[in-house]
């Protein structure tokens, strides 16, 4: 079973948060995509010191995560 993750805000801490999530996920060996949607997309312009999105996010590529924009 495949799990799904839908962003659709640019929040900082939102995003942080479910791409965190969806880390969790793919270390416990599950099959995971994360879908951006209307101002998800800009999820890699919103990175803050407190919240390093784009830390998590090249950690999910580097896990075998698929993002769909």
């Amino acid at each position: 079973m495949a799990w799904l993750y839908v962003v659709s805000t640019n929040d900082p801490e939102t995003v942080y948060n479910a791409v965190r999530l969806a880390n969790v996920s793919l270390a416990n060996n599950k099959e995971v995509n994360l879908f951006m949607l209307g101002r998800g997309v800009e999820f890699n312009e919103i990175s803050t010191e407190e919240f390093d999105v784009n830390s998590q996010i090249e950690s999910f590529y580097e896990k075998g995560g698929e993002l769909i924009v």
